[in-house]
């Protein structure tokens, strides 16, 4: 038997037979791995900037505070250069006041704390949050992490 005859006949299985099969099932599995471990870092990471914003807008708002009191009462003067400052409570109550009027921006999250709500010099409002947030896939890769990962944020934002 000569020419196509010939590649037509059938072959006894060697050694090797088979072993693609098991080579593309370990390299799909680590393929998909590999796609939860990235998709849950990159949740992860919008989660954290999304509380960098919160933060921000939280210590713009608290920059921006002002109380009646510290403006009309006789207790709190201007300083030399025309500024009334801002107090600690002043800041703690803003932050407070900015999470509870927008509750969408915390939603996703387990716990979220104001962790530092200050004003250090009278005109400066430092903000610092924290939060739990989880995995977007659970996988064996990340499984160490499936009880939540705390996240901080700080921001600062100044009153002229």
């Amino acid at each position: 038997m000569t020419g196509p005859e010939q590649r037509r006949r059938w072959r006894p299985p060697t050694g090797d037979d088979g072993q693609t099969t098991i080579l593309v099932i370990g390299f799909a599995v680590l393929a998909l791995l590999l796609v939860t471990a990235v998709v849950s870092a990159t949740g992860v990471h919008l989660d954290r900037k999304r509380l960098l914003a919160t933060a921000d807008a939280a210590a713009i708002t608290s920059a921006d505070e002002l109380s009646d009191p510290g403006y009309f009462g006789p207790e709190r003067l201007p300083t030399l250069d025309g500024h009334v400052p801002i107090t600690d409570a002043d800041v703690r109550r803003a932050v407070r006041g900015y999470l509870a009027d927008h509750p969408e921006l915390t939603e996703g999250w387990e716990s979220v704390q104001v962790l530092e709500a200050a004003s250090p010099d009278g005109r400066t409002a430092v903000v610092r949050l924290g939060a739990i947030t989880r995995p977007a896939l659970i996988s064996w890769v990340t499984a160490p992490w499936s009880d939540g990962i705390a996240l901080e944020a700080e921001s600062s934002a100044r009153a002229w």
